[in-house]
C-alpha cells in the first residue's frame, strides 16, 4: 500500500499529523478499499515528477 503512495504526488508530509497523508478526498467505497490492504488501483495517482518541468523546457 505505501510502495504506491510514496511515488504519487497526492502524498503529502502533514505538519499537524507529523507523517505523510493523501491529500485526495477518497469517498467511502474507495477508501475501504484502501483501507483493507488489498490490490487498490488508485483513480488519482499521478507520478512525483520532479524533472517533467525540466524536460519540457529542454
Amino acid at each position: 500500500m505505501s510502495s504506491r503512495c510514496d511515488s504519487c504526488i497526492n502524498y503529502e508530509y502533514d505538519d499537524d499529523y507529523e507523517c505523510y497523508v493523501c491529500m485526495v478526498d477518497l469517498d467511502e467505497d474507495d477508501m475501504s478499499r484502501f483501507l483493507s490492504g488489498g490490490d487498490f488501483d488508485c483513480a488519482f495517482y499521478q507520478l512525483d515528477d520532479e524533472y517533467a518541468i525540466v524536460r519540457k523546457q529542454m
